[in-house]
């Protein structure tokens, strides 16, 4: 298992707010403790909102959320981009001018747990590749509106998914689809997509392949 998918493996498991210790995640995950702490600093240093400590365990804030703005998805998804892209450039001038603006976002941002505000629409780090992902924004966007199913490629492989919500955490987005091979629901980084397509024909929602169900299993 290579270090980004043990990454992306890590943040699963501390999605639901639980406290997780090292011992039961590197037994699951067959690494040393000892990488488990060096993996659990790489997420808070990158801005998942990890909290806890060697000998105790860890776990996860909720995730921050907007406020009600006169947005419209478009605008939001630019805005995402130009802070990931812009913060991660080598124009410094630039650099420096995404980082001013994502601390303006910051001090609007409501904060509902308590804890430090992560900077606002990076993906750096462990997750500086994660900007790829957002040219297949658009296209997954609108397949979700118009429930039209999708040939995704990851890793080499062909999947065809329904796609049904995408979700911005631990500042990376990932697709939560159905996909008809599996027979199951799936999520994965929009950053390991190698290749998109839409497929003809449009899907209806059928018990058990919904969104509400997916959310269910949580």
């Amino acid at each position: 298992m290579s270090r980004k998918t043990r990454l992306y493996a890590l943040m699963e498991r501390l999605r639901d707010g639980q406290l997780h210790t090292a011992e039961a995640m590197a037994q699951d995950l067959g690494v040393s403790v000892r990488t488990i702490y060096r993996d659990m600093e790489v997420l808070a240093a990158s801005g998942v909102p990890v909290e806890g400590a060697r000998g105790y365990g860890y776990t996860a804030l909720a995730a921050v959320t907007l406020p009600p703005l006169n947005l419209t998805e478009a605008e939001l998804d630019a805005l995402h981009i130009a802070l990931a892209a812009l913060g991660a450039s080598d124009l410094e001038e630039h650099a420096q001018a995404a980082r001013s603006l994502a601390t303006k976002i910051e001090a609007v941002l409501p904060e509902d747990t308590g804890g430090p505000v992560a900077p606002f629409g990076f993906a750096t780090d462990a997750f500086a590749e994660a900007a790829r992902g957002f040219a297949h924004m658009p296209a997954i966007r609108a397949a979700i509106r118009a429930r039209q199913k999708l040939r995704v490629i990851l890793a080499g492989t062909p999947h065809d998914i329904r796609p049904l919500h995408l979700d911005y955490w631990g500042r990376v987005w990932t697709c939560v689809c159905w996909d008809e091979a599996l027979g199951d629901f799936q999520r994965f980084p929009l950053e390991q997509i190698e290749r998109l397509s839409p497929l003809p024909g449009l899907f209806v929602d059928e018990p058990g392949k919904r969104l509400e169900d997916w959310q269910a299993r949580k």
